[in-house]
């Protein structure tokens, strides 16, 4: 079936947006082509000019055979020729040609390339101008297109830093094809024109090494073996499960699934009365990758160039756990990189002679450069110009691609309204679009598979795990828990902290300004350096933790031992495990932004918890903190900041991580509860930070008062500790006896 593109929503660019890019892509066409037929003659008079032939008659006619050799040197080195492709040739001409390149000289075929890759790039930049209104995807575009590898790697690094690994990967990948071979065409590394002439003439469509990427180069990063464990569904979801098959019945089932590494395996009776199977995959999860799922973005990369990939292998496992009989037709429906890892499968030989795989779907899924062992294979994939996701496998953004690798697939390339990622890449957003504004593609699609179109008669959900790895957090996170009643409802002590961001600044306040915030708890004597009292100010961005992500900001006063106070304990107490420490921080106001959290400060760790809006990052070497008034409304955004801490941190050196005691006070006792870390952190001993509280109705916030209190306003602290990578657990508070 020929290709199908469905618009939806108003182009990005603009009404002429979409022919102009057009238009540009047919031009970058005809310009790839004439570049591959200006490379052929290079490569064919290299060959002539090192021919033995040649050089025979040479010898036999001086006068005119000479007279060719020099033409076609000159044709061969010449800028008014086709420049200096020596290369092209073999033995010691294509050795003197590689010499060549490495000093800069360039040949005309990969200039005419490189010509044709930067139109490509404008087609894509007129239908996604966002790209451009990025200050570093700029940079990083002007870097590669001017030949200036330094430079690109400072601006890449910089995306990086910014933004993350993830949402660099994002913002690049619309053009990661066109900027890859251009920076391959024009540096100096003759050994890599071969990866960017492959990109420029479309072969790359065709051959996973594209990007240079191997199953050897992912070997490090994704080793797992690949596992699948039968797991039951609970109620509510049982109950949510499609009755009857159809594709929005199979895609609600991969959004019931979320991406916590689950798969689904289901029978249905077809119209025709033949019991058939439906394999459903969702994607990958968001975030750091993890340990014990193959469904993550490190997950996502393997099964794009590796056919054996765990998830791939996992699914294998479940389909012998489930028990298909030899011949049995199948259909694979996958979104994301759930789609990725089942077409590996379809294009695995051995498992079409096994199964007959009758149909292949795949929502947002970068498939482009995968084909199916069977040809009788009906393969639709659907894709939204503005998910980033798709993109990676070499194709390109735009439904108007230079390069159409599989004329007989439905494919439906859409635009829609939103334009944001990763909201434009879920699969409800996806689904949403398909109920709305593409009814006609999801009509066709739900008529290519009337086999399926039936009642489920079984259903079976699979875990899939990285066998050969950790759980995630191991070994920190691998203790016991035991949940906990709350006002807020069960919480699993100790709590554990998988990813976070963590940022400490230590200031030095007067003693008498102390006094105040531990009269509750008179005992304690706070922690002295010299004639100051130590005061740390606590940010952390919590992304996966298991209470639930949330952010937090607190105030804590050193203290020294509890019952035998001495000078300078807490410096002495470092060298001790936190189990055997007696000083520690005792928290005086915590900000955080959950009610679970709330209640977890306050019931668990006898912490003053308050509910607020926080917002804290730590992006490369810069922290931004911002404590903010709730605005007036019924939205409940943030109004205007009470207490910020921001700015550079300036230079670090690498310091491990150390376990700390934190104390709190509950009406009628003192918790004394321990955080075990893992990883390392940075000490900064000269931070450019500086802090600021507001003035006004902000003075009722209990963190800001105490901050204002403790002198704290327009303070630098006098050192940070900061971890981009921050892990921990942290246990109940224990009651002491005082």
């Amino acid at each position: 079936m020929a290709s199908h593109p469905h618009a939806g929503a108003a182009h990005s660019g603009g009404p002429g947006a979409a022919e102009t890019a057009r238009l540009l892509r047919e031009a970058a066409l005809e310009v790839s082509r004439c570049a591959a037929e200006i490379r052929g003659a290079a490569a064919r008079a290299g060959a002539v000019l090192g021919s033995s032939p040649l050089a025979r008659s040479s010898l036999r006619h001086p006068r005119t055979g000479l007279a060719a050799q020099w033409s076609l040197v000159r044709a061969l080195t010449s800028a008014s020729g086709l420049g200096f492709a020596l290369s092209g040739g073999d033995g010691v001409l294509r050795r003197v040609g590689q010499a060549g390149e490495v000093c800069g000289r360039e040949g005309l075929a990969n200039r005419v390339a490189v010509t044709s890759l930067r139109m490509r790039a404008a087609a894509v930049l007129a239908e996604h101008p966002e790209l451009l209104r990025d200050p570093g995807m700029r940079r990083l575009m002007d870097a590669v297109t001017g030949d200036r590898d330094v430079e690109a790697l400072r601006a890449l690094r910089a995306l990086l830093r910014d933004k993350g690994a993830e949402r660099a990967m994002s913002t690049v990948a619309p053009l990661f094809a066109e900027l890859s071979a251009i920076r391959a065409l024009l540096d100096e590394n003759p050994l890599n024109d071969e990866v960017g002439w492959q990109i420029a003439t479309g072969e790359a469509l065709h051959a996973d090494p594209w990007l240079g990427i191997s199953a050897r180069h992912l070997a490090a990063f994704d080793a797992g073996e690949g596992a699948a464990v039968a797991v039951p569904l609970d109620d509510e979801e049982r109950r949510s499960l499609a009755t009857e098959g159809s594709l929005m019945g199979f895609l609600g089932n991969i959004d019931l699934l979320r991406t916590d590494g689950r798969i689904l395996i289901q029978d249905v009776r077809g119209p025709d009365g033949v019991v058939r199977h439906v394999l459903q995959a969702p994607g990958m999860a968001p975030g750091r990758p993890r340990n014990d799922s193959p469904q993550d973005f490190v997950g996502a990369w393997s099964n794009l160039f590796d056919p054996e990939s765990p998830y791939t292998r996992g699914i294998l496992l479940a389909i012998d756990e489930y028990g298909l009989p030899a011949g049995a037709e199948i259909a694979l429906i996958g979104h994301s990189e759930g789609g990725i890892a089942l077409m590996n499968l379809a294009q695995n030989s051995a498992f079409c002679r096994r199964f007959r795989v009758t149909h292949m779907v795949a929502v947002g899924s970068p498939i482009d450069n995968k084909k199916p062992a069977d040809p009788r294979t009906w393969v639709a994939s659907v894709t939204n110009q503005h998910d980033l996701v798709p993109t990676l496998d070499g194709r390109g953004a735009g439904s108007g691609s230079v390069f159409t690798p599989h004329p007989d697939w439905y494919e439906v390339d859409y635009i829609d309204s939103s334009h944001e990622f990763p909201l434009c890449h879920s699969l409800g957003k996806y689904m949403g679009n398909l109920e709305a504004e593409l009814a006609g593609a999801r009509r066709d699609i739900d008529k290519a598979l009337t086999p399926y179109r039936g009642p489920v008669l079984r259903s079976q959900v699979y875990q899939l795990k990285d066998r050969a790895n950790p759980p995630q957090g191991y070994p920190l996170m691998a203790v016991p828990v035991a949940p906990v009643a709350t006002s807020a409802g069960p919480v699993e002590v100790p709590v554990r902290y998988y990813d976070s961001t963590a940022a400490v600044a230590f200031f030095a306040v007067d003693p008498d300004r102390v006094a105040g915030l531990l009269s509750d708890a008179s005992w304690m004597s706070p922690s002295r350096v010299g004639r100051r009292v130590l005061v740390a100010l606590s940010a952390y961005e919590h992304r996966c933790v298991s209470l639930g992500p949330y952010n937090e900001l607190s105030l804590a006063v050193l203290v020294n031992d509890l019952w035998r106070p001495r000078a300078h304990d807490v410096l002495r107490e470092l060298l001790r495990r936190a189990d055997t420490r007696r000083t520690g921080r005792q928290v005086t106001a915590l900000a955080v932004t959950t009610p679970e959290a709330e209640a977890a400060g306050r019931e668990l760790w006898g912490q003053p918890a308050t509910t607020a809006l926080l917002d804290v990052r730590l992006t490369g070497n810069r922290l931004h903190t911002v404590l903010a008034a709730p605005a007036l409304g019924p939205g409940g955004e943030a109004g205007d900041p009470l207490l910020s801490l921001t700015g550079d941190l300036g230079p670090y050196v690498p310091a491990p991580h150390v376990d700390s005691v934190l104390y709190g006070r509950t009406a009628d006792a003192t918790l004394r509860s321990m955080v075990h870390c893992a990883g390392r952190q940075r000490f900064h001993a000269a931070p450019r930070l500086r802090l600021r509280c507001a003035t006004g109705p902000g003075e009722e916030e209990p963190l800001v008062r105490q901050a204002r209190a403790l002198g704290l306003d327009g303070a630098r602290p006098l050192c940070v500790l900061s971890a981009p990578v921050y892990q921990a657990r942290r246990g109940a508070g224990a009651p002491l006896p005082r």
